[in-house]
């Protein structure tokens, strides 16, 4: 987003309270008829359902100077997910109304919207795809790369850290922990990752990525 979008969008958004929330807080739960949008200022979100055999499916993470959930807001359509604090959170919450009315009068937030829907599109459909071509390790070597691209800390040692555990991982992939905790220990003794406490480290993300395209 560009300065002047996001100064744009944070003005807007600051003409509300601000309000905290404890990880674990559910801000939007299924078929909750919707009367508020929430714009992100510290912490991050999950959105997520429930399979059918009563596991979590995480849809998508939101981090600071996102704003949710707009599908309903605009389109008047039923929300089928879960929004939870996935840490401890600041977020200003508005009117969606007066959210609908804000985006539809400047256009630059508009396109930014837009441009950043495309790029949620295009992940995933990529997801999809490993989804449905590809095995274990290339769906979890997926999972790990999206969330270094968009969560990733870069070490002085070339690594790069996604504060993810192997839980989280199973849930962003929709594999069992079993599975991801099998995986994750091959990838481990090809020298790709290393396990430390409440994170993953990847030691070169360009190798997993050669790991990836070599597997599919």
């Amino acid at each position: 987003m560009e300065i002047d979008v996001k100064r744009t969008v944070k003005d807007f958004f600051e003409a509300y309270p601000l309000r905290r929330f404890d990880k674990g807080h559910v801000l939007v739960h299924p078929d909750q008829p919707l009367t508020s949008v929430y714009y992100l200022v510290e912490g991050t979100v999950v959105q997520y359902d429930i399979s059918p055999s009563g596991n979590e499916v995480i849809i998508n993470t939101f981090k600071p100077g996102a704003f949710f959930p707009m599908s309903t807001a605009i389109n008047h359509t039923p929300n089928y997910y879960f929004f939870e604090a996935s840490s401890p959170v600041a977020l200003r919450e508005a009117p969606a109304k007066k959210v609908v009315d804000f985006i539809r009068d400047n256009p630059a937030v508009t396109f930014d919207l837009l441009s950043r829907v495309y790029m949620g599109t295009d992940g995933l459909l990529r997801r999809m795809a490993h989804l449905m071509g590809g095995n274990a390790r290339t769906r979890l070597i997926f999972e790990l790369l999206n969330a270094a691209y968009r969560f990733g800390t870069r070490e002085a040692d070339g690594g790069t850290v996604i504060p993810l555990t192997e839980n989280d991982i199973a849930k962003r992939s929709g594999l069992s922990r079993e599975t991801v905790n099998r995986t994750m220990h091959t990838l481990k003794n090809d020298g790709l990752v290393k396990m430390q406490r409440g994170s993953i480290v990847i030691w070169e993300v360009t190798k997993l990525e050669t790991a990836l395209g070599s597997d599919l």
